[in-house]
């Protein structure tokens, strides 16, 4: 064998035990189990919780905590009755979400974490941030709005009345109609075909007396009421290119952002301009880009 072949065949040899290693040593290290949350800690240096949607693994978080590297510990979150995770009881699920994960902060001692949330997560840290000021020392929005009735021109009332038969109808769906609705439901959320079946997948593993709940909670509350409660900077991650083909646009969308974050002293919002609701997925390097920003301003 020539010295260049055995050079590069060491070469070779070492890259291999280096990255069983790194799965060896992360295989190991489980999710920690806190109050029915699962919680994957990754990295050194600054604690960043990072919670997913409805219905959504942690590992939705996998590709940009690796991104934000180094110098941030992740905390990937994974919610109950979401992605094949067990189920809990809860009279209101955000409510329940929210005081475990500002519970699972002090538990851990993670002093003024930055909070990043991504749809139902962006509403739970909007929630953590009203409710604990200052605890949190910024607040990263991605793809989430505070009152998600304002979309259909209803007022709070109607949308508490609409989000109850929501539930209602999503708990009497045949097995059949929860399968046909949550492909449905999950069309424009994502460009990528693959990461399309995951979503799939991951609504379909979920309990569905958990997404019935979370999902009418999401669309019967009005959060904007809290807003002026948080103190945190806050970053809005937002996005508009599936609803393109309903007439809006990049501005028109941005516009209903900030008129709804209007309460929220000091909030930024910025849009990507192709990505669509998996915005992590779909604008990779530009959410990992504005984060990054975010957290080095002064």
């Amino acid at each position: 064998m020539s010295s260049r072949k055995r050079s590069w065949m060491g070469l070779f040899g070492a890259a291999v035990a280096i990255l069983t290693a790194l799965y060896v040593g992360r295989s190991e290290a489980a999710p920690a189990e806190f109050r029915d949350l699962r919680v994957e800690v990754v990295g050194q240096g600054k604690p960043v919780l990072m919670i997913p949607g409805l219905n959504s693994a942690a590992s939705v978080w996998t590709e940009t905590c690796a991104a934000l590297q180094p110098g941030v510990q992740c905390h990937l979150v994974q919610l109950p009755g979401f992605a094949g995770a067990p189920a809990v009881t809860t009279e209101h699920f955000n409510t329940a979400m929210r005081d475990r994960l500002l519970a699972y902060l002090d538990d851990r001692k993670l002093d003024k974490p930055v909070v990043i949330g991504h749809s139902l997560g962006g509403t739970l840290a909007l929630q953590m941030a009203a409710e604990k000021p200052g605890r949190i020392e910024r607040l990263v929005i991605v793809d989430s709005l505070p009152f998600l009735g304002g979309l259909r021109g209803m007022t709070p009332e109607a949308a508490r009345g609409m989000a109850a038969g929501m539930r209602q109808q999503m708990l009497g769906a045949s097995k059949e109609q929860w399968e046909a609705g949550t492909r449905q439901g999950a069309a424009g959320m994502t460009r990528s075909p693959a990461h399309l079946e995951r979503v799939v997948a991951w609504s379909l593993a979920s309990d569905r007396a958990t997404t019935a709940q979370a999902m009418s909670e999401l669309w019967g509350e009005d959060l904007r009421p809290l807003l002026p409660r948080i103190t945190a900077p806050t970053l809005v991650l937002g996005a508009w290119a599936a609803f393109e083909p309903m007439g809006s646009t990049l501005d028109s969308t941005k516009k209903i952002f900030e008129t709804q974050y209007a309460g929220l002293n000091g909030a930024k919002v910025s849009m990507s301009q192709r990505g669509y609701h998996f915005l992590m997925w779909d604008d990779a390097d530009w959410l990992v880009g504005e984060v990054k920003g975010f957290l080095a301003a002064r």
